[in-house]
């Protein structure tokens, strides 16, 4: 653990992660809050922080929490601390006491002997409690869901010493979905964002997203919460705030209390409201875990034996064939590797594949008489005249990194009349339900209960502020229901979904078609922000997901340059989360 620690320590000492917490998403309906915890960041208004929801869509980590990755001097990293003021405090004590586990096989039965959080009745905990009472269903859901991840999950927490606690922590983040996508763009089981996992050496490109890969992100996560343990001095419950908000914003608060001289343990800190609630939520999860009988419920029983095992390849291979080769269905294979966004694995790796773990003999002897041209087909293309290396790549749907590299190309001149060799599926693309097209289709097509499909193409100069407004929709619902980010960028000739409501009311764009009635609850929160010193508007936008143009207008502020502390805006920001690759 001290390797692993020392080795983070010298990843993160350039840069501190400050964070902009906001729930996570991606997770079913049933799954998804009603309003949930919200970001209490620099003067929010957030909802209140527990409410008649699902707790799996209502909290977010730095890593789940889309922090921005900062440099050195705007944010530096926390300075050691003394004992006495990030140490142990008397209320954080007593650990759980366990009963011997009746059944040695029962994963969380044996998880609970190592469960070392401390056991607190405040009422910031035993509010969560009292939810997860009254929604047994939720356990028997999420619990069925992570069967596949949480006994790898467990054995990695169990390696390395770590409270047993923590391998449930992606209950909290994205019910442990691995396909979960919030509005901050945070993705996978961790709920990482594209910066922070770029940062811990996550591989994210068109092929493949590491912040999915369940072996992946599983490591950098638990990496990053060793790091934290060890810069908080040991205290658990520091370290799971910073996971949550960031550990720039932890550090800061407790340098404010020590200054003051009043305690600086998690209960003591001024943090953001949904960091407050997010780490009781994690405690009242291990106190009914730990016995849930006594809570009135009953727990579906997890084996503890892997799920899947790791089989090395050593090159690309069509998922479809994979499948085939393994005796599985295809959505099976997509499920347990959720990293390949496309029909195959990424081609410069990484050359593995997860699958169940009593597929494996039989994967490698089918895979051992594979020729190797058959793991993934291969057309022959002549250039035409005119013709670009980038066109060609997205005619055939791959990239022109892949094209260069196939074709070893150190450029993308191409000439009439040579070969390209393009590898492309071997089934229709409706063959592999979870590619990052298909869930995006399975998205836009989803039925909205009073409203109607319109069909929009994406023009020069639209956003999706203008794109929303000419439809009188909110831009969060327009994001949610083309699997976006409202951060993220439009390209012209994209066609988005856009349900409006039945009847009228929208102002459809040139060259929409209207199709099925559909419907959403309306997602949109009005927050008011108290602008802090540093603040800009490209920052503000930044975190909260919104575009500068939006902040001017809501705020009226066309013809003001500078923004003074102290001063109020209006936002409008989505509290919910969505789905999306």
């Amino acid at each position: 653990m001290a390797r692993r620690t020392h080795a983070l320590t010298g990843l993160l000492a350039a840069t501190a992660l400050a964070a902009c917490a906001t729930p996570p998403g991606g997770l079913s309906p049933a799954d998804a809050p009603d309003s949930g915890a919200t970001r209490d960041n620099a003067g929010t208004t957030a909802a209140p922080p527990a409410t008649d929801a699902d707790p799996a869509g209502a909290s977010a980590s730095p890593m789940a929490g889309h922090p921005a990755v900062a440099p050195l001097s705007r944010t530096p990293p926390l300075e050691p601390a003394a004992p006495e003021t990030l140490g142990s405090h008397p209320d954080q004590s007593t650990a759980l006491d366990h009963a011997p586990p009746a059944d040695a096989d029962d994963l969380i039965a044996g998880l609970r002997a190592g469960f070392s959080l401390p056991r607190l009745e405040r009422p910031e905990v035993m509010q969560h409690v009292a939810w997860f009472e009254r929604h047994p269903a939720y356990f028997e859901r999420v619990l069925n869901r992570a069967r596949p991840y949480l006994p790898h999950v467990a054995r990695e927490v169990e390696a390395r010493g770590l409270p047993a606690e923590l391998a449930f922590l992606p209950m909290i983040e994205s019910a442990f979905d691995p396909f979960a996508y919030s509005h901050g763009r945070a993705a996978g089981l961790w709920q990482i964002v594209p910066a922070t996992g770029r940062h811990l050496g996550l591989k994210q490109n068109w092929w493949y997203d590491g912040r999915r890969d369940v072996l992946a992100s599983t490591r950098v996560a638990l990496d990053y919460l060793e790091y934290l343990h060890g810069l908080f001095d040991g205290d658990w419950l520091l370290a799971v705030a910073a996971y949550n908000s960031g550990q720039g914003r932890v550090g800061r608060a407790i340098r404010k209390n020590r200054a003051a001289g009043r305690p600086t343990d998690f209960w003591h800190l001024r943090l953001p409201r949904e960091t407050r609630s997010y780490v009781p939520r994690l405690l009242a999860l291990a106190r009914v875990l730990d016995d849930p009988a006594a809570h009135g419920l009953s727990l579906p029983r997890i084996a503890r034996e892997a799920a899947f095992a790791d089989v090395e390849l050593d090159g690309q291979i069509d998922l479809a064939v994979a499948a085939e080769l393994a005796g599985i269905e295809l959505a099976e294979l997509q499920r347990l590797n959720p990293g390949f966004n496309r029909w195959a694995t990424d081609p410069d790796g990484p050359h593995r594949l997860l699958l169940p773990a009593d597929s494996v003999t039989a994967f490698r002897a089918a895979l051992a008489k594979l020729p190797p041209e058959a793991r993934v087909r291969w057309q022959r293309h002549q250039v035409r005249r005119g013709e670009t290396l980038g066109g060609i790549a997205q005619r055939y749907k791959t990239t022109i990194g892949t094209l260069q590299s196939v074709n070893g190309l150190s450029g993308t001149r191409i000439r009439a009349g040579a070969h390209l060799m393009i590898p492309t599926a071997t089934r229709s693309a409706a063959a592999y339900p979870l590619s990052a097209e298909n869930r995006l289709a399975s998205t836009q097509s989803r039925d909205r209960e009073g409203r109607a499909r319109s069909d929009y193409t994406v023009r020069s100069g639209d956003s999706l502020w203008t794109i929303a407004r000419r439809h009188d929709v909110g831009v969060r619902e327009l994001a949610a229901w083309n699997g976006m980010a409202p951060g993220d960028t439009l390209s012209i000739g994209r066609t988005l979904v856009v349900w409006v409501p039945e009847g009228g009311g929208a102002r459809a764009g040139r060259g929409s078609v209207t199709t099925t009635p559909g419907g959403l609850e309306p997602t949109l929160r009005r927050i008011n922000y108290t602008v802090r010193r540093g603040d800009s508007l490209h920052r503000i936008a930044d975190n909260f997901r919104v575009s500068v143009a939006d902040i001017r207008r809501w705020n009226d502020l066309h013809g003001q340059r500078y923004l003074q502390p102290g001063q109020r805006l209006v936002l409008h920001v989505d509290v919910t989360a969505q789905s999306g690759g």
